[in-house]
């Protein structure tokens, strides 16, 4: 078993040293992340482990804050006669007591790198290029090991990347990765850890190995983030509830329905949240707001089915909203008789007949009420939404999830609903949400996982 390759995350204060590491350890609760300077006060480390292998160790480092005067201090460290080269320089410093005293802080990072096998030097690029910047390379560059400069918030207004990449090119650092902490891209942790395999060649199979296991994780939470969706949406289509026909008992009927399904997509939003290890309070969206990590309440709101573009049309919905329109107004719901009526005003027979019997039963005084196939599409857009701006996330960012309206997704706005959710419809005991539920049919698992493949391949 090889020794864990050691890299301490070095750099100014507050340019984003404790939030790559929460990006990289994909640990929100990993050190303290604040606009405050100087926030890191201590080393603290992490490690990534592949299969019980410990591949990778980080050490969290604090603040530079004095380079300039450090540097000054150093070059007159050499005696009469001497000419020390830079690691016996730090040596020599980090004996004395000015390296207990006036600059502890940046004797913490130096030995940090001393004993580590190289460096990330975190860069705020929206930063000028000041002269406290170049000392602190300088003296870090005095320790001997190899540095791999990180360019965090590159992806703001007002970088200065090009001015950062002339500088580092003059003190004879080519090799640098651009990394955002809060918006990595996707293939960032790759290119960081093919650039330190440049500098650290007896480590490239063990980066590799690293490599290949943040892709087959990320591959495994798409899957598993599928399967939420899929569950979700089962048991919203096979959820069925009679209720007497009267207009007391509809109403209570319709208000309790509602309340399941937002309990229950809430439920599934939590799952993902967890799965992709963020916390509740992460999300929120602009057009469909979570607060406090909950979805709002316009899920039935028609307003919403308008504004996602979800086509509201075919078979019964469309029918009862030609005919009698009573299922959109109040909520996206389908109300039996009242459908069955519309439906057969709208020409749509076809559709009538496969409710069969349950229909049938419905003119005999009471009405049954099952999730809109919109809703479905609505919430199986939101769930979507919800997983591909995860996908796009680090968990150093500190705002809210913020969900963008989906450029294309037509198969979910207007396209035909998959067949599991069809033959959801027939087996009210597929969904969690009936009394009479029967979870562990082979079946309704084999629509899931159809369902959960289909998601995953769009």
């Amino acid at each position: 078993m090889n020794k864990p390759l050691t890299l301490a995350v070095v750099g100014h204060t507050n340019v984003g040293k404790t939030s790559l590491l929460r990006t990289l350890t994909r640990d929100v609760g990993f050190g303290e992340v604040s606009h405050r300077p100087s926030t890191t006060r201590h080393v603290e480390g992490a490690r990534l482990s592949v299969e019980g292998e410990a591949l990778l160790e980080l050490y969290d480092t604090p603040g530079l804050e004095d380079a300039i005067a450090l540097l000054d201090y150093l070059e007159r460290l050499d005696r009469p006669g001497e000419r020390l080269d830079g690691p016996a320089r730090i040596a020599r410093f980090l004996e004395g007591s000015e390296a207990r005293q006036r600059f502890e802080q940046e004797a913490k990072v130096l030995r940090q790198l001393l004993a580590s096998d190289a460096g990330l030097y975190v860069i705020d690029a929206r930063e000028p290029v000041l002269a406290k910047y170049r000392d602190e390379l300088s003296v870090l560059a005095s320790c001997g090991k190899p540095l791999l400069p990180i360019f965090n918030f590159v992806s703001s207004a007002g970088q200065r990347e090009p001015e950062w990449r002339e500088a580092l090119a003059r003190l004879g650092l080519h090799a640098l990765v651009r990394f955002d902490s809060v918006a990595p891209p996707q293939d960032g942790e790759q290119r960081l850890y093919e650039s330190l395999a440049l500098l650290l060649e007896d480590a490239r199979e063990q980066l590799a190995r690293l490599v290949r296991n943040h892709d087959a994780q990320r591959q495994e939470r798409r899957a598993s983030a599928s399967l939420l969706i899929a569950e979700l949406l089962i048991d919203c289509a096979a959820y069925r509830h009679s209720v007497k026909s009267n207009e007391a008992a509809e109403k209570q009927a319709v208000d309790a329905l509602r309340k399941a399904i937002r309990q229950r997509e809430q439920r599934c939003v939590e799952a993902l949240l967890k799965l992709y290890a963020f916390r509740p309070d992460d999300a929120a969206a602009a057009e469909l707001p979570l607060l406090d990590g909950r979805w709002g309440d316009d899920l039935f709101n028609p307003e919403t089915l308008k504004q996602l573009g979800v086509k509201v049309g075919g078979g019964i919905a469309a029918g009862a909203a030609a005919g009698a329109g009573v299922d959109i107004l109040v909520g996206g719901l389908t109300l039996g008789t009242a459908a069955l009526a519309g439906a057969i005003a709208g020409g749509a027979l076809q559709t009538a007949r496969s409710y069969g019997n349950r229909l049938l039963g419905k003119l005999k005084g009471r009405r049954e009420l099952t999730v809109d196939d919109s809703v479905l599409r609505l919430l199986a857009l939101r769930q979507r939404q919800l997983v591909q701006a995860m996908d796009a996330r680090g968990h150093a960012a500190m705002d809210s999830i913020k969900v963008e309206m989906p450029a294309a997704d037509k198969t979910w706005r207007e396209g035909k609903l998959p067949d599991a959710l069809q033959k959801s419809r027939a087996h009210p005991q597929w969904s969690s949400l009936n009394s009479d539920a029967k979870l562990s049919q082979p079946l309704r698992q084999e629509q899931i996982e159809a369902l959960a493949h289909f998601l995953a391949r769009e």
